[in-house]
């Protein structure tokens, strides 16, 4: 069954810290995998993105607060630190493969609320 499987958000503080998690199933020959998120009423966005090779990408909003890990060639961490209220979104996993064919998790929501 092909999928990736997204784990870890949830509701945190501003100022917490989360780890987002994605596993993928039954996808081969990976090249990138990343975290695009959505938050109501906006596009989607890309969050960070890392190759098979370890080169990684983030967005300026994110820069030296979140790191993205290549646990191995099927999964990644997102680690997010200092979080804000404005992080606050459903986070998408994305797996895309040297074909180019792009794969997409369900969504994780992650708010950020006192």
């Amino acid at each position: 069954q092909v999928q990736l499987v997204e784990s870890g958000g949830g509701l945190v503080q501003p100022g917490g810290s989360l780890r987002l998690s994605c596993a993928a199933s039954g996808i081969f020959s990976i090249n990138a995998m990343g975290w695009y998120r959505q938050a109501p009423g906006k596009q989607r966005e890309l969050v960070a993105s890392i190759t098979s090779g370890g080169s990684s990408n983030y967005a300026e909003s994110v820069k030296g607060r979140f790191t993205i890990s290549r646990v191995n060639a099927k999964m990644v961490h997102l680690q997010m630190n200092s979080l804000k209220p404005e992080d606050t979104a459903v986070y998408y996993c994305n797996a895309v493969r040297y074909s180019g064919l792009e794969y997409w998790g369900s969504g994780t929501l992650v708010t950020v609320s006192l």
